[in-house]
């Protein structure tokens, strides 16, 4: 496998206002069905692919370079609406998909077909793969979290909370597991044996999307009440908190470097970045219809969206 493209100049605080205003949006658009939406989108690990769950059943691959539908890969299989993607971190080809049709399939994109399939017996709304690619935590509509060991293509373990659970993710060493709750607490879990390692009173309200900094030093944990909380990791203490959206933060990413994170709603328009150290904005990217979901590049400062019922959008500075 062919290694990463080493990343860009990193963008200081200073300069970001102009360099993120300088971003030109590119549209990848769906033909297929006008009131079909995307759910989830994903980069793979050397960013030369991004990866689309849409409400018609269907995942679908592009290539960034080039936008026209005709060059993108449809993966199809699933009966209902697909509500998380993931890629295979330690494979750039293979990504792994969730559906409400109570499966979840795991493709090579190459040649477009599912290699193998697992039921989880419930409506999936989340998935997550472990840092080595050997696991996938996938969570139900009635909580329920199933462990799909991919080696063996098969549940080794089902976990049921007593609390809504939103999103789950694997810490950077993937001995822990991060679960977001409508109760506004993040549960911290060892892994493999699940046991209670701590709880963040994280928002008042539900917490619904959480992401891990790029180094791991800062958890940062969108909530209902329209604020993202950042969290250090070796002390478990706020050191800050964002504001400025105005409705329930459905989905965050930060940039590859760590250095700036964005947020977005279902409810509202416009996608915010915000200077990580300094808890400032930098820069706001007007949209025309609320964001479901959101995903910086993983080695340049391109942030790719949905929401925009034509389909999928990237932004990225010319010069980058």
């Amino acid at each position: 496998m062919a290694p990463p493209a080493p990343p860009r100049k990193l963008v200081p605080k200073d300069r970001a206002p102009s360099y993120f205003a300088s971003l030109k949006a590119r549209e990848y658009r769906e033909h297929r069905n006008a009131s079909s939406t995307i759910r989830s989108i994903a980069w793979n690990n050397l960013g030369n692919r991004i990866g689309c769950g849409l409400t018609d059943r269907l995942v679908r691959v592009w290539n960034p370079e080039k936008p026209e539908i005709r060059y993108s890969t449809e993966l199809k299989g699933h009966t209902g609406t697909v509500e998380r993607i993931q890629w295979d971190p330690t494979h750039s080809d293979r990504l792994a998909s969730a559906s409400t049709d109570g499966t979840v399939r795991f493709w090579d994109y190459r040649s477009a077909k599912c290699l193998n399939q697992v039921s989880t017996g419930g409506e999936n709304i989340s998935l997550t793969y472990s840092p080595d690619g050997n696991y996938v935590a996938v969570g139900t509509k009635d909580d329920n979290i199933s462990f799909i060991d991919t080696r063996q293509n098969q549940i080794i373990k089902t976990h049921k909370e007593n609390v809504q659970t939103n999103q789950i993710i694997w810490s950077h060493g993937g001995d822990v597991l991060f679960l977001t709750t409508g109760s506004g607490l993040v549960k911290l879990k060892d892994w493999p044996s699940l046991e209670s390692l701590h709880t963040i009173e994280a928002h008042t309200s539900a917490c619904f999307c959480l992401e891990l900094e790029p180094r791991g030093n800062l958890l940062a944990v969108g909530g209902s009440d329209a604020i993202v909380s950042l969290w250090d990791t070796k002390e478990w203490t706020c050191p800050k908190t964002l504001s400025r959206m105005e409705s329930p933060v459905r989905c965050l990413s930060f940039s590859f470097d760590g250095s700036y994170l964005c947020a977005g709603s279902d409810e509202k328009m416009n996608i915010e970045i915000a200077h990580v150290d300094t808890g400032d904005y930098v820069h706001t990217i007007v949209t025309d219809h609320p964001v479901l979901s959101i995903a910086w590049h993983p080695s340049r400062y391109h942030l790719a969206y949905s929401g925009d019922p034509a389909g999928l959008k990237i932004v990225s500075n010319p010069a980058a």
